[in-house]
């Protein structure tokens, strides 16, 4: 019985860091690239996948709420996370290339 305890206290922490992973990488994102991607408002996906990061920490695996959260969480990551980072070309707030000068692009006196 230890050994399914531990998998079990595991599987709670897998779960926590992915809602986790996920409610970050949705703080981190633009705004608009939301609306650009019509998908739903950036504040609407933090509420979902910050109550979803909460359930998972106070609530056992077994029970029904972590099961919501996990689906909300599968659900951004697989159908609005792709959709963003095609919008913004894969990159989080800043935008920009590493090649970008204060000005503008820098394209080395071209």
């Amino acid at each position: 019985m230890q050994g399914f305890a531990n998998f079990m206290w595991l599987l709670s922490l897998a779960l926590i860091l992915f809602s986790g992973f996920a409610l970050i990488d949705a703080a981190v994102r633009r705004e608009d690239a939301y609306r650009a991607a019509d998908k739903k408002t950036k504040p609407f996906w933090l509420i979902i996948l910050g109550l979803a990061f909460v359930v998972n920490l106070i609530f056992n695996i077994l029970s029904f709420l972590p099961i919501l959260g996990l689906i909300a969480t599968i659900v951004y990551m697989v159908d609005v996370r792709p959709a963003i980072r095609q919008i913004t070309g894969g990159r989080g707030r800043r935008g920009g290339s590493s090649s970008d000068g204060p000005y503008g692009p820098y394209n080395g006196g071209r």
